[in-house]
């Protein structure tokens, strides 16, 4: 019997690439704005974003997995800023404007965060049936805004966000974790997530079964991780709920 529904927040229950790529535009226009020499500057707005989800070189790793360990995360992100700029030829980017960038990205991305259309209704539904727990990966830098900025605890019963923890997903413990606060049994579980190697992965370590949300993403054979089932967009998820009862 289904008793509990663990979901992932970005791109499960929030549309997070369209608020992404809002403050991504408006970055792209402030820098053009500040430097009259920078010939793309969608480019480095894109850079900033791949960089933030670690989408790293080698280079980049050796480079900023310091920073961050020693410094913070904002001190990270302010780098990499300076870097991608300086990439672009615009040598002289003082860390105030570096930082400045960076605070109005995070406003403009934040503004624009919101659920998926529908989304809240379906919660209020589940929730009178099920225990629902959210569980996301990354920073608390990133991701408590996120979750303060919809209100996410009004929504759901439990909010597990991976910076916080001992480990993030795919790993054992922050599921294990999940199944402790929902008091069931894996069998008893079900977690949704866009994530292969995260929140699928995560749920069957702990046998529990998955929700992929494929979001027209490629089926990577090599990494060996087949869902249960699949949705190509959370707006699918009210029915697999049902269909599954």
């Amino acid at each position: 019997m289904l008793k509990a529904l663990f979901l992932d927040m970005d791109e499960t229950l929030c549309d997070t690439v369209a608020a992404n790529l809002k403050a991504q535009a408006k970055m792209a226009q402030k820098m053009a704005t500040l430097y009259s020499g920078l010939t793309s500057p969608q480019t480095v707005a894109k850079a900033y974003i791949h960089g933030i989800y670690r989408q790293w070189t080698d280079q980049q790793q050796h480079r900023y997995l310091p920073i961050i360990e020693q410094q913070s995360e904002q001190a990270f992100r302010i780098q990499l800023l300076i870097d991608l700029l300086k990439q672009q030829g615009i040598e002289a980017v003082s860390e105030s404007t570096a930082q400045q960038l960076q605070h109005q990205f995070d406003k403009d991305r934040i503004d624009a965060f919101d659920f998926y259309p529908g989304m809240t209704e379906f919660l209020a539904e589940a929730r009178k049936q099920f225990t629902l727990v959210v569980i996301t990966n990354g920073p608390e830098f990133s991701q408590i805004p996120k979750v303060e900025r919809i209100n996410l605890k009004n929504h759901v019963d439990h909010i597990i966000i991976g910076g916080q923890e001992p480990e993030q997903k795919p790993a054992r413990s922050i599921f294990d974790k999940a199944l402790a606060l929902a008091q069931c049994k894996p069998d008893e579980a079900l977690h949704i997530g866009d994530s292969l190697a995260s929140d699928i992965a995560g749920a069957h370590n702990c046998g529990i079964t998955s929700v992929w949300i494929q979001h027209q993403q490629p089926l990577d054979a090599e990494l060996g991780i087949n869902p249960h089932h699949t949705l190509q967009h959370p707006s699918e998820i009210p029915q697999l709920i049902k269909d599954l009862q």
